[in-house]
């Protein structure tokens, strides 16, 4: 353990490090593993994504992670083994990863491990007990490390907690190191399951800028897709694009409280999901296809409100994450942003769009152990030797 260690106060001191940033999503999508360069640390953070790749989830894989997510009750047992499991899982995946980019382990630094999220709970979800935050990501990180031979950095959202914030969402730091600008107004939007952004005014501090989570993103469609018409999603929002709007129930959808609770807050599948669209149909029949365009419609709608009302000068929209590739989806949120609000492709920003988070958890364990403590009041992870 000792020589560890050292390794990583060694590590620390590098001026450029090479850490591969773990990511994912409440989608359930997949694992994306991005190898980052990163020079530097705090402002004079340079990172560049050398190489990436999204492992997706087979069914089996898929199901059984669905089986624990956002579920008032599970099996513990089955809970425990899918901890470890996972951790093997995804040790074997990054293995793959580097034999196939031809990467040998003993130049990745770190890796940076996000784990999958099976429940959120910020403390406006109870009712009747002592109100906590609390934040569930499962994978064993030391079993990443020993079958990896790498250091890997995990938890991240639980200092975010122990800080006193909700632990979500943790993009905030990231987005304002590499993408704050001088000259412009900025929003990072990410679609992933659930929607978030940060807001970069120019020349914004860190306690300036702000991220929130701000509705559903790819969720309500996904889970419907899945659980009704036994689809994985809605490709390229094309069931979306051939039914119509009706209106009550989007209506019903879009009064729920949590879009009057002012940014920043947090939230997921414990509240969006197909309890929730039950509830809003209210015994309602509606054809399949006119209830995705709905549930679609209603995700275009809160996001571009979070946007519009973030000001009313001008500002660059930035979009990444998994709902930039429903066609339907980024048409009907264009079509409700204000003038003010000018749509940019994320790759001017120098980063892949489907990178971007994988990429910021690499960011974070930079920071995590190289950064200045004092400068990074929201976001630092546990480190799991190899030994």
């Amino acid at each position: 353990m000792k020589t560890d260690i050292i390794k990583l106060a060694t590590i620390a001191e590098k001026k450029t490090k090479y850490i591969l940033g773990l990511m994912s999503g409440t989608s359930l999508d997949g694992l994306d593993i991005a190898l980052c360069k990163i020079e530097g640390a705090g402002k004079s953070t340079q990172l560049t994504v050398e190489q990436f790749t999204t492992i997706e989830y087979n069914p089996s894989q898929k199901q059984l992670l669905s089986d624990h997510a956002s579920k008032s009750q599970v099996n513990l047992k089955t809970l425990c083994q899918l901890n470890a499991w996972l951790g093997e899982l995804y040790a074997s995946l990054i293995n793959n990863a580097l034999k196939e980019w031809q990467v040998a382990a003993d130049t990745v630094d770190l890796i940076a491990s996000h784990g999958q999220t099976l429940y959120h709970c910020p403390k406006q979800s109870f009712a009747d007990v002592e109100k906590l935050n609390s934040t569930l990501q499962i994978v064993d990180a030391d079993l990443i490390a020993a079958k990896t031979n790498i250091i890997t950095i995990a938890d991240f959202r639980q200092k975010h907690i122990a800080k006193g914030y909700e632990g979500a969402p943790l993009v905030q730091y990231g987005d304002y190191l590499l993408y704050s600008s001088t000259s412009i107004d900025r929003v990072l939007l990410n679609i992933g399951g659930i929607s978030n952004l940060t807001y970069l005014p120019k020349n914004c501090t860190l306690t300036q800028s702000m991220s929130s989570d701000i509705g559903p993103g790819n969720t309500l469609v996904d889970q419907y897709c899945r659980q009704v018409l036994g689809l994985p999603f809605d490709e390229n929002g094309e069931i979306a694009s051939s039914g119509k709007i009706q209106l009550p129930f989007l209506e019903a959808l879009l009064s729920h409280q949590f879009f009057d609770t002012p940014l920043p807050k947090s939230t997921g599948q414990e509240l969006f999901n197909q309890t929730f669209v039950h509830h809003a149909l209210d015994g309602k029949d509606y054809n399949h296809e006119d209830i995705i365009t709905t549930l679609t419609e209603f995700t275009a709608i809160t996001v571009a409100n979070a946007v519009n009302e973030l000001g009313t000068t001008e500002l660059e929209l930035y979009i990444s994450g998994g709902g930039i590739h429903n066609v339907f989806l980024m048409e009907r949120i264009e079509s409700h942003l204000s003038n003010h609000v000018l749509l940019k492709d994320f790759l001017q920003l120098g980063v892949n769009p489907d990178a971007k988070e994988a990429a910021l958890f690499a960011l974070l364990a930079n920071e995590t152990v190289s950064g200045d403590s004092n400068a990074l009041p929201f976001s630092m992870g546990k480190i799991s030797l190899p030994a």
